[in-house]
């Protein structure tokens, strides 16, 4: 969506060059989410086989925990203000970097004072340096933001690639390397400050912004105004996200946060890399379409199709493997993690079948609303995960699931009042893919039957389910005539231009 103006009258060949931008944008911030995803994976797998077990792992994940209860308000709204702002000046830059900055000093002094405290309400002092180090690499995150929020902003998600890319690589790289020294839970912390360093200096020397001295007052009202809205947004999210590793670790153990964080963040990072690349496009993108007054529904309606038939299948498929694939990666010792993992996989269905649930309402200027159920499926989420891990470390998984469904219901309901979501058109989408979900799995399932059951399922055999089920989801996808497959064939006619233009008929 290159185009600045416009309005519904606009020509096939307008509409096609936008689409082409927002689909070059999506390949490449896909690329990136895959690469900064097979980066950090494989050092988290390498991390939890050979240096570090689920203490050492659950005492990292308490400390950022805690310290992302403080420093979820770093952002302070200025990647969305940025991103978003129809008119952006040099001085609203500045005002930004400023906000931004002062933000920054006063979290990671607040991360500091917390650090004792914390320690001592888990009775464990290692927590201490951990969050120490942890609150000084926040410190650094402000010399970031502003650079990757004007990338993002012009859709120049190529050099985006190279931003996120080099900072996961400094990090994970940082991270291995004093896990090796026997830095302990320490490594994962200083990973954390070599992330968000190189972040900040490819941001700058790509995007050609630089910090601009001194800081000034000037023109920060809209931001403020802005930034304390989507404040309390990241608040009351961040206490539904990161409460999870700090009520298991106090009513069960911090043993039991390590392998409970390893199971949801493996989920997670599998959503991320399958979605979180794009969410970064769209919101620019939904922006523009606003901005001409566009129906908003039917864009969104392909949205839902391209995410659930995508990250479904794949939790189908990591809640059907659990066993395997943790025995694989991590080892016997991890095998815990397996039921934990399987059930918070299909707690994501709920998670992915309502995409963009911030996003959308903060476009259309309904950020009290939106807070006011972000409280409420915040206070859903505490209070069914305290009644589950008062019963086990299952339990407190399992009520991830019925969280799940609360979720969806109540940001469904949201999106059907704002931008006019049609039930019926969102159902089909739903069954469609739960088909292509139900194909993907089928092969690892019949490998149970007639292989082996899954604790001693072969790896050649787990792999050629992973091969094999991945040709029946796409089988599947026209099979049941899926809206995804139409989004599958415009990017490979994107990807070979020079092709589909001598094949195309007139």
């Amino acid at each position: 969506m290159t185009g600045a103006s416009g309005g519904r009258g606009q020509s096939a060949k307008g509409q096609s060059a936008r689409g082409q931008s927002v689909r070059g944008a999506a390949l490449w911030s896909m690329a990136a989410q895959y690469a900064s995803f097979a980066i950090t994976f494989i050092v988290s797998v390498l991390i939890s086989r050979f240096f570090l077990g689920p203490e050492e792992v659950g005492l990292f994940s308490i400390a950022l925990a805690a310290a992302m209860l403080v420093s979820v308000l770093q952002d302070f709204g200025i990647t969305r203000y940025v991103a978003g702002e129809p008119e952006l000046g040099e001085d609203k830059i500045r005002a930004c970097f400023s906000v931004s900055l002062i933000v920054a000093l006063g979290i990671g002094l607040v991360i500091l004072a917390l650090a004792w405290p914390v320690a001592q309400f888990y009775g464990d002092s290692r927590l201490f340096p951990v969050m120490a180090v942890i609150a000084s690499s926040y410190c650094l995150v402000p010399f970031g933001i502003v650079p990757s929020a004007l990338l993002q902003r012009d859709m120049d998600f190529r050099r985006l690639f190279v931003v996120n890319v080099g900072a996961a690589l400094a990090g994970g790289g940082t991270a291995l390397a004093t896990a090796a020294a026997g830095e302990s839970a320490m490594s994962l912390a200083w990973g954390t400050v070599a992330q968000q360093a190189m972040k900040a200096i490819l941001g700058m020397a790509l995007a050609g912004h630089r910090p601009t001295w001194p800081l000034t007052t000037s023109g920060i009202r809209p931001i403020l105004g802005f930034g304390t809205g989507m404040s309390a947004l990241y608040v009351s999210g961040a206490i539904g996200v990161r409460t999870p590793d700090l009520i298991v670790g106090r009513i069960v153990s911090i043993a039991a946060t390590g392998l409970y964080s390893r199971a949801s963040s493996l989920a997670a990072q599998l959503v991320t890399l399958l979605t979180g690349a794009v969410g970064a496009v769209f919101y620019p993108a939904f922006a523009r379409l606003r901005d001409r007054g566009e129906d908003l529904a039917p864009p969104y309606l392909r949205v839902v199709s391209g995410y659930t038939a995508v990250t479904w299948p794949a939790m189908a498929f990591l809640a059907a493997a659990a066993l395997p694939m943790v025995l694989l990666l991590y080892g016997e010792r991890w095998q815990e993690v397996a039921p934990l993992l399987a059930l918070i996989a299909l707690s994501e269905f709920f998670f992915t079948a309502i995409p963009l649930q911030m996003e959308l309402p903060i476009l259309l200027g309904r950020m009290k609303r939106l807070l006011v159920l972000n409280i409420l499926d915040t206070a859903i989420s505490i209070g069914l995960l305290l009644l589950g891990a008062l019963w086990s470390l299952e339990a407190a998984a399992a009520s991830r699931i019925a969280y799940g469904f609360a979720w969806w219901f109540i940001y469904a309901w949201l999106l059907r009042d704002l931008i006019g979501l049609k039930w019926l058109a969102l159902l089909d989408v739903y069954v469609r893919s739960l088909a292509v979900s139900a194909a993907a799995i089928a092969p690892v399932l019949l490998a149970y039957v007639f292989i082996a059951p899954p604790e001693s399922l072969p790896v050649t055999w787990l792999l050629t389910s992973v091969g094999t089920g991945a040709l029946c989801w796409f089988g599947a996808l026209f099979v049941v005539r899926h809206p995804v497959r139409d989004e599958i064939a415009a990017f490979i006619a994107h990807l070979l231009p020079a092709r589909a233009a001598r094949t195309a008929t007139p």
